[in-house]
Order: C-alpha cells, then sequence, then structure tokens
C-alpha cells in the first residue's frame, strides 16, 4: 500500500513566535514555490533551492464556504494570499464567516488540526 504524501503546506515557527511556509526559490530566476521540485516551474531550470517564505501577505481574492463538507462547519472563510516575496497560496482565514477584503494584509498563523494552512487578519 502507498501512502500520498500531503499536499499542503509546511508551517514552522520560528524562535520568534512568528510563523513561515517552507518551500522552495529558482536561483536563477528567483520564481517561489511550494514544493522542491528538480526544475524551476517557470523557467525549467535545474537550479532551485531551498526557502522559507512569510510570515505575512495580502489577500489576493476570498470566498465563504456555506455548504456543509465532511469535517468542515460552514459558514467558514477561504483566501487566496500572496506571501510577501513568497509564493500564492489558498488558507482559511480565522474568525471569519465573511469575505475578506482583496488588498487586505494577513499574518501566518499555525496549521488547524485537520493540517490546513490558515491565516489572520490584521487590524
Amino acid at each position: 500500500m502507498t501512502t500520498t504524501p500531503d499536499p499542503r503546506p509546511q508551517v514552522v515557527r520560528s524562535e520568534d513566535g512568528t510563523f513561515h511556509l517552507i518551500g522552495s526559490r529558482c536561483r536563477s530566476c528567483g520564481h517561489p514555490m511550494l514544493a522542491l521540485p528538480p526544475r524551476c516551474a517557470s523557467c525549467l531550470e535545474p537550479h532551485v533551492a531551498d526557502a522559507t517564505f512569510g510570515a505575512s501577505g495580502t489577500v489576493w481574492s476570498s470566498t465563504v464556504v456555506r455548504i456543509a463538507v465532511p469535517g468542515r462547519t460552514p459558514p467558514y472563510a477561504l483566501a487566496y494570499v500572496d506571501i510577501d516575496e513568497g509564493p500564492r497560496v489558498l488558507a482559511h482565514v480565522i474568525g471569519h464567516d465573511e469575505r475578506v477584503a482583496v488588498g487586505q494584509r494577513v499574518r501566518l498563523v499555525s496549521s488547524s488540526a485537520a493540517g490546513d494552512l490558515t491565516v489572520q487578519v490584521l487590524s
């Protein structure tokens, strides 16, 4: 039996208590990625190195899920977030059951108990 690795972003906590994403960056073109592929997804060069991204970003788009799915209690907000100097990620927005404004600043929070990436709106 084979198991598929969890494709969700890995979150780590730094010594100062902030959270960051683990990924990679192309050394040729600078393209950020959440995986460590053998080649850059943008320029296809084989010059990919480990990188850490975070701890904040800007909402690119958001929505509210109002339909029940297993393991989730609606309503809950999801947002695509452009991590500062990093990739765009899909995250659950803590404490929101309405859409988050595009351009709103958020910060990474540790993954949820279910393993989902979570962000919190900055005031």
